[in-house]
């Protein structure tokens, strides 16, 4: 990039169109953002990202003026423009439907930046819970899954992710990759195994005859060292359990939430399996567990619980997670903390 327009010209009139909320005059000057220096490009990124969270209705309409920084030189350019455009989909997956063919192309590229896959994959992933058939395309579905087998540690978390919430979207877009995802079910990562349990019971509570092939693998997930993925494997035993598919070997429950103070999340699915195994019929009630309603209304807060134990901030040039207590510098890129 050239600087050739002032930075604090920039960046003053970037926030006074924010503050007076002309979207048509912030669309404008977003626009010119690859005209200047990378410094000042990320800085006014970031004050997008910083402005979507209060008004996503005024930053939405400038984001497609992002799009040709998501291929920019600079890595964390691109970095940036990813966080961005997995915030503003958070909030409001309309806003980022127009670059979804971007941001596959920056997951599919294999010499990309893992970190800008990652956040590609998470905005993804939020277009895909209001918008299935137009993210879920079998090449991405095919880039999702693949990743989980040799992709960074980080990236497969986001990869995961995605993969719940294209579940969430559409759990018959999923339902035939299944086995699949349930071979990853035992990964390193806690919050892989978290997101690929999830979705797996979200297909299981539309089809739960394609978890009868899984059973082995959410028993073991049922001794697994997080209760949360316990929590969930207890769900779709439970799944199982109400549907016409035999269980060949009954878990054994009781050690399951046999420690001190367990969570509730764990405590009412694992109440829940043993009432399915007991024959209860499943409930219809709006949010009754066993049900997309339920799992869709809790599983942004458990990620937070999981994640809140030891993510304290992140790098702002890799993305790598810091603790507030950690080095003063990175130790993955060696950038100052």
């Amino acid at each position: 990039m050239d600087d050739t327009e002032p930075a604090s010209s920039l960046r003053g009139a970037i926030d006074d169109a924010l503050e007076r909320g002309d979207g048509e005059e912030l669309a404008k000057l977003v626009g010119s953002l690859s005209s200047v220096s990378g410094e000042t490009c990320k800085t006014c990124l970031r004050r997008l990202k910083a402005a979507v969270a209060d008004d996503p209705d005024l930053v939405g309409p400038a984001l497609p003026a992002c799009e040709a920084l998501l291929t920019d030189d600079e890595r964390s350019v691109r970095l940036t423009t990813a966080k961005l455009f997995a915030a503003a989909a958070e909030i409001d997956p309309d806003s980022v439907v127009p670059m979804v063919s971007v941001l596959a192309g920056r997951l599919a590229d294999d010499e990309e930046f893992y970190y800008v896959r990652a956040r590609s994959a998470e905005a993804l992933g939020y277009v895909a819970l209001d918008h299935p058939d137009t993210v879920a395309t079998p090449e991405l579905l095919a880039d999702l899954r693949i990743g989980l087998s040799f992709d960074e540690p980080e990236v497969k978390e986001k990869l995961a992710k995605a993969l719940e919430h294209v579940a969430l979207g559409d759990p018959e877009r999923l339902a035939h990759h299944s086995s699949a995802l349930a071979e990853h079910c035992d990964d390193e990562s806690e919050l892989v195994r978290y997101h690929l349990c999830t979705a797996l019971v979200i297909v299981g509570c539309e089809q739960p005859e394609r978890l009868s092939d899984m059973t082995d693998v959410l028993q073991n997930r049922l001794t697994d060292e997080n209760p949360y993925v316990r929590g969930r494997a207890a769900e779709g035993i439970a799944l199982l359990a109400q549907s016409s598919m035999a269980i060949d070997s009954m878990p054994d429950l009781d050690r399951i939430d046999s420690v001190d103070d367990p969570p509730s999340f764990l405590v009412d699915r694992v109440r829940f399996a043993r009432r399915a195994l007991d024959g209860e019929r499943p409930a219809t009630a709006p949010g009754a567990l066993g049900t997309l309603d339920s799992v869709r209304d809790g599983t942004g807060e458990i990620v937070a619980e999981i994640t809140s134990l030891d993510a304290d901030g992140e790098c702002p040039h890799c993305g790598l997670e810091l603790p507030e207590s950690g080095p003063p510098v990175c130790p993955r890129c060696g950038a100052p903390h």
